[in-house]
């Protein structure tokens, strides 16, 4: 992917695998974002390849204009600064994210106008579904309060349910567990973990917090300065010294500031005094 005469990200191959937890880490600058970017469609690709199989077929997601590889692709993400709805209730934020499907089932607006039984049928379907989603991520009580009233845990996680009330074959979240307390981190965990395991939907996550990518991760891709440097699973990720320089350079580690030698410890899984 190139911007003018700068590579931002430079022959990045890797593959996703069904029903796993992977995730892309690295430096500040290293291309995650612009590696997310390209796989939801915010950017075309200037170059290469991105397959999606699954139930539906293969799908080559630079082919696809961005607006529709959600619709069709089935691909849903999250950002890092969050994009809610600030001012529709939480219960409206995931009907929202079911819009195409209503507008389908009312043959773009003729059903829904005239009240037809195949368009209330949709919308019965996309409440209960929206509704089991605000049950999984404990936001029950607040359906019908402002997403914007919600504490910042509450809107990642409102988040992350309205991404998966499109079905999503692939999930791509970004940095969600940033400005979250341990606590709350801990929760992200588990969700992540029911949404691989029980519906066997594919994550893929840019995190910095090593602590969550170690815990919860099945694969882990490494990039720096555009370039993949490492891919494999945690435990391999952990020995790699080639990662262990990108992020933290050449320094003894006795020498780091604390905060960095806290990722040390997260990376290499070695406790801290």
């Amino acid at each position: 992917m190139r911007f003018g005469g700068l590579v931002a990200i430079d022959d990045v191959s890797f593959d996703i695998r069904a029903g796993d937890i992977t995730a892309v880490i690295g430096p500040n600058g290293a291309g995650k974002t612009t590696l997310f970017n390209c796989i939801t469609g915010f950017y075309r690709p200037t170059a290469g390849r991105m397959t999606l199989r699954g139930d539906g077929g293969e799908f080559l997601l630079e082919q696809i204009p961005g607006y529709r590889i959600a619709q069709q692709a089935r691909v849903a993400r999250t950002f890092q600064n969050i994009r809610l709805f600030a001012g529709m209730s939480v219960l409206e934020n995931l009907m929202v994210a079911q819009h195409n499907k209503l507008m389908k089932a009312s043959a773009f607006s003729i059903a829904g106008l005239f009240g037809l039984p195949s368009y209330r049928r949709a919308e019965r379907e996309a409440v209960d579904k929206a509704k089991f989603w605000l049950d999984r991520v404990g936001l029950t009580a607040q359906a019908d309060d402002s997403a914007g009233s919600l504490p910042y845990g509450g809107q990642r996680r409102l988040e992350i349910a309205r991404a998966m009330c499109i079905d999503p074959v692939i999930l791509c979240l970004d940095e969600p567990a940033a400005g979250l307390n341990p606590r709350e981190s801990q929760e992200l965990n588990q969700l992540l973990r029911a949404i691989r395991d029980e519906h066997r939907t594919s994550v893929l996550l840019i995190e910095h917090d090593m602590s969550v990518v170690m815990q919860i991760s099945d694969h882990i891709v490494v990039l720096d300065h555009g370039k993949k440097i490492a891919d494999g699973t945690p435990a391999e990720i952990r020995s790699d010294e080639t990662v262990i320089r990108a992020y933290l350079g050449e320094p003894e580690e006795d020498d780091l500031p604390p905060e960095i030698a806290a990722d040390v410890a997260a990376v290499t899984g070695e406790a801290r005094p």
